[in-house]
């Protein structure tokens, strides 16, 4: 996979509301198999898509990829031999990575995180739900309607896509989903207990205080918590006065960017990295990743990873020369 369908792939990972790290070569040093233009989608679990290096490259760039997917910041990442980066000029924001290659090539790769789509789930039928569809896909939100009363695409043309009945797992909801309730009478205490079960990031029932009280009560005689309740934002939206009931959506729409931009919506948007094992390679100074280290040997009851079958042919012909003098990370 390269080219276009390293692209390609990654926009179905967006849709798919998955986390990834696309990297890219913008400067090489030769002989390296890397070439400028190459890319690469890197997942949270180190799965690698595409091409931006050889062996000696490439568990770099993934180690480096999934730091970034944490943090949710790029970074130009610099490859070199380590005796080149200890005379190099430091550059800000660069990171310079020793890569032991015994070809001696260099690489410049831009590393950006990729964070999927906001989705918007909203619930209901009338044309305040329209609106709020509109605008979501407006904005380039990945939005479904859902339609409780059994509504399908025909009957909401202006939706992308439209769930028929009142199922939140079937509109993808997850933990960074964001869901409005707007079902107008219709089904409010089902549609509320449902979304909470799914655990979005945000629930908001769009609909007086006293209706909402009367939701409240209903769902909390049926043993869901006050603790629970208390997540779902009543009414939704920011109150913009009178307003018509179109406009009513522009006021909710509002309201989740600002909570968006406020960083108050993040539950889940960054994947959990596992905790990485890491040790230095005694011979060369390289960081490896335990778990996937392919060459390794015991020596003195001390278990040494290499980055490639190079270092390891290097430290079991002597020992004695590298034994020790690196701890591992």
């Amino acid at each position: 996979m390269d080219g276009w369908d390293v692209l390609e792939h990654a926009r179905e990972l967006s849709e798919r509301g998955e986390a990834f790290a696309l990297a890219t070569v913008v400067w090489r040093r030769g002989p390296s198999s890397g070439k400028e233009g190459c890319r690469a989608v890197i997942t949270a679990s180190g799965q690698v898509f595409g091409f931006i290096g050889g062996a000696c490259a490439e568990p770099v760039v993934v180690r480096e990829a999934r730091h970034i997917l944490a943090e949710g910041v790029p970074r130009l990442v610099f490859l070199g031999t380590p005796d080149e980066l200890e005379s190099v000029a430091v550059r800000e924001g660069i990171s310079y990575v020793p890569m032991s290659c015994q070809s001696e090539g260099a690489l410049e790769i831009y590393i950006e995180p990729v964070e999927p789509r906001t989705h918007l789930v909203v619930v209901g039928r009338s044309p305040m739900v329209e609106a709020l569809v509109q605008m979501g896909q407006a904005i380039g939100w990945r939005t479904v309607l859902v339609d409780p009363d059994g509504g399908t695409a025909e009957n909401h043309p202006s939706a992308q896509c439209v769930v028929s009945e009142l199922d939140f797992k079937a509109a993808g909801v997850n933990e960074r989903s964001l869901v409005v309730v707007a079902t107008q009478g219709h089904q409010d205490e089902e549609a509320v207990e449902q979304a909470l079960i799914a655990g979005p990031a945000y629930v908001g029932l769009v609909g007086s205080r006293p209706r909402a009280k009367s939701v409240f009560d209903y769902l909390e005689s049926r043993g869901l918590s006050r603790q629970t309740l208390d997540r779902v934002k009543v009414p939704a939206g920011l109150d913009l006065g009178k307003v018509s009931h179109r406009e009513i959506a522009v006021g909710v729409l509002a309201e989740l960017v600002q909570l968006r931009a406020a960083g108050e919506l993040v539950t889940g948007v960054r994947p959990k990295i596992p905790e990485i094992t890491e040790a230095v390679d005694p011979v060369c100074g390289m960081t490896v990743e335990v778990g996937s280290a392919r060459h390794q040997v015991e020596h003195d009851g001390t278990t040494y990873y290499f980055c490639c079958a190079g270092c390891l042919k290097a430290f079991e012909t002597d020992p004695a020369a590298f034994a020790g003098s690196r701890a591992k990370s």
